[in-house]
């Protein structure tokens, strides 16, 4: 029996230091996240991050928290809701941070007979903090509780068709009516070893400027240029002119150097450049969430007016967008009635998803 195993990002409990703070633990603590042996890790998280982090981000998480609780796992869990009411196939809802986790996903799936899951993480891009951890630690977990089930890995979906026009029609519905100077389109930032880290090729990721643009294995894995790919396709969508654009990176933390430009530093930046209207979207989440409620749409449009910017547009992620939920209840059908999985599942995570990156 076929099944489906749905994984985001998580959440905190509550806004609350106490919930926060065991939450930053388990996500800065792993090793695909921030990807240093482990007694430097420990040192950097537990003995210097941990110790402001934890109030810091309950602040933020107080800005956006709802009544439901946080807003990633609400709007999640209505996705998911939305999703099974569409199709036959059991479908679970994991994360890979807090309560919510993989295990209890699995375990929710095994009890309804599923042997085979459609192991979807909800990244558009692949990377080694988002999609390759979800990987690793399913298949360690299918390993030891459940080894009488078969994955089936979705891969990256930057470029798939279906995805770039949701992305491309909630765009323009939000941005009907709206004359913007500049549209940025601002992706969650990753180190640049981490680029060199999943190349598969070990020589072709050069981020310089050319690399991304040279047709290479090394894209099946490269999340530098799978961010650029899903901005042309969008850009070509839409018929944005060039020069009304501009693609950056978010949320680094301080020490390597990380993907460049910097969306705080593009965005502030511009207003001193006649660029008094802006409008932003985040491809690089489905699901709103900290990242993109409180660091895009309060704190960067703050910095932003205070820079004498005088409008600041906030695009919503897909959530639980009827159509991207048909998307990915297609998605599902489209594997649970085929031999074998579908031509545009072909490129899983193979060698790379399940070898041990150090």
């Amino acid at each position: 029996m076929k099944g489906v195993l749905l994984v985001n990002l998580g959440s905190p409990k509550s806004p609350e230091p106490k919930d926060v703070k065991p939450y930053l633990d388990e996500f800065l603590m792993d090793k695909y996240v921030i990807d240093v042996p482990y007694l430097l890790r420990a040192l950097l998280v537990r003995g210097i991050i941990l110790r402001k982090r934890p109030e810091e981000s309950a602040h933020a998480y107080k800005k956006i928290w709802w009544d439901e609780g946080s807003p990633l796992m609400v709007l999640s869990e209505r996705m998911h809701k939305k999703v099974q009411a569409k199709t036959e196939i059991p479908v679970a809802l994991a994360m890979r941070y807090g309560e919510m986790t993989i295990e209890k996903g699995l375990q929710e799936l095994h009890s309804k007979g599923v042997t085979e899951v459609m192991l979807f993480p909800l990244y558009p891009q692949y990377a080694m903090a988002s999609t390759l951890t979800i990987l690793v630690l399913a298949e360690k977990i299918r390993k030891e509780k459940f080894p009488q089930m078969k994955f089936t890995d979705v891969p990256a979906f930057y470029n798939k068709p279906d995805y770039i026009k949701n992305l491309a029609d909630m765009m323009k519905k939000n941005l009907e009516g709206y004359d913007y100077d500049k549209l940025v389109f601002s992706y969650h930032g990753i180190p640049e070893r981490h680029i060199r880290k999943t190349d598969v090729t070990k020589s072709h990721c050069k981020i310089d400027g050319s690399c991304c643009n040279t047709p290479s294995s090394a894209h099946a894995f490269c999340y530098r240029h799978q961010c650029y790919e899903t901005t042309r396709l969008v850009v070509e969508q839409l018929q944005i002119p060039k020069g009304k654009y501009v693609q950056t990176f978010q949320s680094r933390l301080a020490g390597d150097k990380w993907l460049e430009p910097y969306t705080d530093i593009e965005i502030d930046k511009m207003p001193a450049k006649g660029i008094k209207k802006i409008a932003v979207v985040t491809p690089a989440f489905v699901t709103d969430c900290l990242e993109t409620l409180e660091e895009i749409a309060m704190r960067a449009k703050e910095d932003f007016e205070a820079n004498g910017g005088e409008e600041f547009l906030a695009i919503p992620c897909l959530n639980d967008d009827d159509s991207w939920v048909q998307t990915v209840t297609n998605w599902i059908e489209e594997w649970a009635v085929a031999e074998k999985a579908t031509a545009w599942m072909a490129v899983s995570s193979q060698e790379l998803g399940k070898k041990d990156i150090q």
